[in-house]
C-alpha cells in the first residue's frame, strides 16, 4: 500500500502558520501517544525554531503507560516540555496549565523588567490531523469554543481563543506533510485514523495491525478473540470472522466485516492499551 494524503488546503496552512509564529510565545503540539514520532509533522520543528515548546501525548489512556513514560524522556531529552494526557478529562489541564507556566518563564520574566506586566502567553496549538486539537482547547478552556469531530480536517481556519488571563491560544488547522519519505509513517497513521479510511484498504491495512500486535503484544488477540496466534495473518483475520460471526450472504465468511471490526476495536482502546512504536525506533 502507499500511503499519500496532501489537499491543497493543507498547503495553504502551512504558509498561514509560518506567519503565525511570529506572534507567538510557545508552540503546543500534540501527538497521538500511540505513535508519537510518527504523529509529528517535521516541518513544526521548523516552523517552531527558537520558541518555547510542549509536546502533548494525547490518548494516552488507550497508550501503553510504559511507552508513553519512554517517550516522555525521550522528547524531555531533546529539550522540550511534555505532558501526557486524555484532552476529554478535565483533571489534565491543570498540569497543562503549569508547564506552560514553566515553559514560558524567561518570556514572563523579561516582560517583567521592561515593565510589562499580565501580557498573557500566546501559545499555537498545532498537530496533524485528527490528534484531538480541538477537544484539547474546548476542555482548557472549559467550553466549546473549538470545533471537535473525529474525522481529520475540522479544523479549517484559524482562531484566537482567551483562555483566561494568563493564556491565550491560536488554533491552526492539521497540516500533513507533503510526502512520507517512510512508508511505515504513512502505515501507523491509517492505522489510528488520521489519514481518511475512505482512501485506504482496510482489509490490508489490518494485516499490517495484526503483525505489529504479534510482534509487541502477544497474547492480546488470544485474549480479545479466543484464536490462536501462531498461525498466519490471514488465518488470524478468519478466525476472528469466525469467533465473531462476520457471515455475508450464501453464508460466506465477511472477512471485510471482520477486518472494521478489528480496527474499531483497537482505535477504541477495546484491544487494551497498545502503542506502535517506541523510542529506540526513532532515537
Amino acid at each position: 500500500m502507499q500511503f499519500q494524503w496532501y489537499p491543497g488546503h493543507m498547503t495553504k496552512a502551512k504558509r498561514q502558520m509560518q506567519e503565525d509564529i511570529k506572534l507567538i510565545d510557545l508552540v503546543i503540539e500534540l501527538v497521538d501517544a500511540r505513535i508519537p514520532a510518527s504523529s509529528r509533522n517535521p516541518d513544526i520543528d521548523e516552523l517552531g525554531k527558537n520558541k518555547a515548546r510542549l509536546i502533548l501525548l494525547n490518548k494516552s489512556d488507550l497508550a501503553d503507560e510504559k511507552a508513553s513514560e519512554a517517550w516522555m524522556e525521550f522528547f524531555r531529552n531533546k529539550g522540550y516540555f511534555a505532558v501526557k494526557l486524555d484532552s476529554r478529562n478535565k483533571g489534565c489541564m491543570k498540569t497543562v496549565s503549569t508547564v506552560i507556566a514553566k515553559a514560558c518563564k524567561e518570556k514572563t520574566e523579561r516582560d517583567r523588567k521592561r515593565g510589562i506586566k499580565n501580557r498573557p502567553v500566546r501559545a499555537m496549538v498545532v498537530g496533524i490531523p485528527n490528534v484531538g486539537k480541538s477537544t484539547f482547547i474546548n476542555t482548557f478552556a472549559g467550553r466549546a469554543c473549538a470545533k471537535t469531530g473525529n474525522k481529520p480536517g475540522v479544523t479549517k481556519g484559524k482562531q484566537w481563543i482567551r483562555l483566561n488571563k494568563n493564556v491565550e491560544l491560536l488554533d491552526t488547522p492539521g497540516i500533513l506533510w507533503p510526502k512520507f519519505e517512510d512508508q511505515s509513517v504513512g502505515l501507523k497513521l491509517a492505522l489510528i485514523g488520521a489519514i481518511k479510511d475512505e482512501i485506504l484498504n482496510i482489509d490490508e491495512l489490518v494485516l499490517e495491525l495484526i503483525k505489529i500486535l504479534k510482534e509487541h503484544y502477544p497474547g492480546v488477540l488470544h485474549a480479545r478473540y479466543e484464536i490462536e496466534e501462531e498461525q498466519d495473518v490471514m488465518e488470524i483475520i478468519r478466525q476472528i470472522a469466525i469467533r465473531r460471526n462476520c457471515i455475508q450472504k450464501g453464508n460466506e465468511l465477511d472477512y471485510t466485516k471482520a477486518a472494521n471490526l478489528l480496527m474499531e476495536e483497537f482505535r477504541s482502546g477495546k484491544l487494551g492499551e497498545i502503542t506502535l512504536e517506541f523510542p529506540v525506533t526513532v532515537a
